[in-house]
């Protein structure tokens, strides 16, 4: 059952190197992001799949050594656009309509989609697009779980090493969250015996009537 694989999750610390994820398993995952709800369907995020050991490497340093990005088979980069502008949103326009037909409507709703997103600061729509990211990522997380992938969301990297190291800042994206996949080693991940540990319900929602 989903739920019961969601207990079965956790932020894995030790990937044992010699288990390897099934192509089709990480494409389940990656998919379960493209499909993940943006603001207004943009998408302003792109996937990097990242399988090559000597970048992994390279990588993995940038993290501060962590481990699970070269002991797992494969870190999917999650990379924010750094500022909205009439050519992304133009091109979403042209796909919608090659898809749905094309409309007046369609047109008006993005035209004032421009006059909103495109005075702002680069850096508040950077920030608008990298939220948009972490829906995706949660969405690989729970398709991660689905497949029995064990994964772990992680923050804690040099951004602009990421940038450099994928050449991400000349395709206009930044670094924002890594998702390693891959296959428990629970011999020496301290943290698999471990339960999880969440706040009881009563404490984390509250119902209003």
């Amino acid at each position: 059952m989903f739920y019961e694989k969601l207990n079965w999750r956790y932020a894995t610390k030790a990937m044992d190197p010699a288990k390897q994820v099934p192509a089709e398993k990480i494409d389940r995952i990656v998919e379960a992001a493209r499909m993940a709800p943006t603001s207004s369907g943009l998408q302003p995020f792109e996937i990097f799949v990242v399988y090559n050991d000597g970048i992994r490497a390279q990588l993995s340093e940038a993290a501060f050594g962590q481990r699970q990005i070269v002991d797992g088979t494969a870190v999917l980069v999650f990379a924010a656009w750094d500022n909205y502008s009439d050519a992304r949103i133009d091109e979403f326009v042209d796909l919608t309509a090659e898809v749905r037909g094309s409309s007046d409507g369609l047109k008006e709703y993005f035209d004032r989609l421009k006059g909103m997103y495109l005075p702002r600061e680069a850096d508040v729509n950077f920030q608008h697009a990298a939220r948009q990211a972490y829906i995706g990522l949660g969405f690989s997380i729970m398709a991660a779980a689905e497949e029995e992938v064990d994964a772990t969301p992680m923050e804690g990297f040099d951004n602009a090493k990421f940038d450099e190291i994928l050449g991400l800042t000349e395709k206009g994206l930044k670094s924002v969250c890594i998702l390693p996949v891959g296959y428990r080693d629970e011999t020496a991940d301290w943290l698999a015996p471990m339960k999880k540990v969440r706040r009881p319900r009563d404490q984390f929602v509250t119902e209003i009537k």
